[in-house]
């Protein structure tokens, strides 16, 4: 999966096999040669099962659980009444939620993912490796053809994980020829994409991509 090559899945075979079953994801960072890196673009693939936490065991990342948390605060309601609720889920307001960081097109998939919580997603994943040689932005080059994730989606496009640490933008208007009216009928949350660098600003941190097809 993402971030978590053989190595690294067999430290955690053996970490587990040593200290017992995982009781949540935040325990996983305790594997050896496990950075925040790999966590980060790993996370959302991992289940606990049985976890403290129920949103453990559902796509949902960990960076977006605080706003998971005020969903059901907001509702008089605890995170586990809130998952797999359809109805309740269905009629939050999503715009009370976004944020210069979130916008509403990730809360409609974070809401998709708390409606089939614990969902076995292995039949479907595939080998996914970031490209080895960019390290840095610096190794960005105009014209280059990299794999990345999509880790945000917002009405003006998403951005896409490239293994380093800046991510990259995809305007809307480098997500197809023609004229785009829905951003998610392009891409979605958490996709392997392919894209084309146009343009890296090493100076502001800034790289703009285009969805390659």
């Amino acid at each position: 999966m993402s971030g978590i090559g053989p190595k690294l899945a067999e430290n955690i075979f053996n970490y587990r096999n040593e200290n017992g079953a995982f009781t949540s994801r935040a325990a996983i960072k305790n594997v050896p040669r496990l950075g925040g890196k790999a966590f980060e673009q790993g996370a959302a693939f991992l289940r606990i099962k049985a976890p403290k936490n129920p949103l453990d065991d559902s796509a949902v990342h960990p960076e977006s659980y605080a706003i998971v948390t005020k969903m059901a605060k907001d509702l008089g309601k605890s995170v586990d009444n809130l998952i797999g609720n359809k109805d309740v889920l269905q009629k939050i307001d999503l715009k009370k939620y976004c944020t210069e960081s979130v916008g509403l097109l990730t809360l409609e998939d974070i809401i998709k993912e708390l409606e089939k919580p614990g969902l076995d997603i292995r039949e479907q994943a595939k080998v996914f490796t970031f490209n080895q040689n960019i390290k840095t932005i610096n190794d960005l080059r105009e014209g280059q053809l990299l794999p990345g994730i999509v880790n945000n989606i917002t009405n003006f496009g998403c951005f896409v994980d490239l293994g380093i640490k800046e991510s990259g933008l995809i305007h809307v208007s480098n997500l197809s020829d023609s004229f785009v009216k829905d951003v998610n009928a392009h891409v979605s949350l958490h996709q392997q994409i392919i894209v084309k660098v146009l343009e890296v600003d090493v100076a502001r941190k800034r790289i703009q991509l285009k969805l390659y097809k």
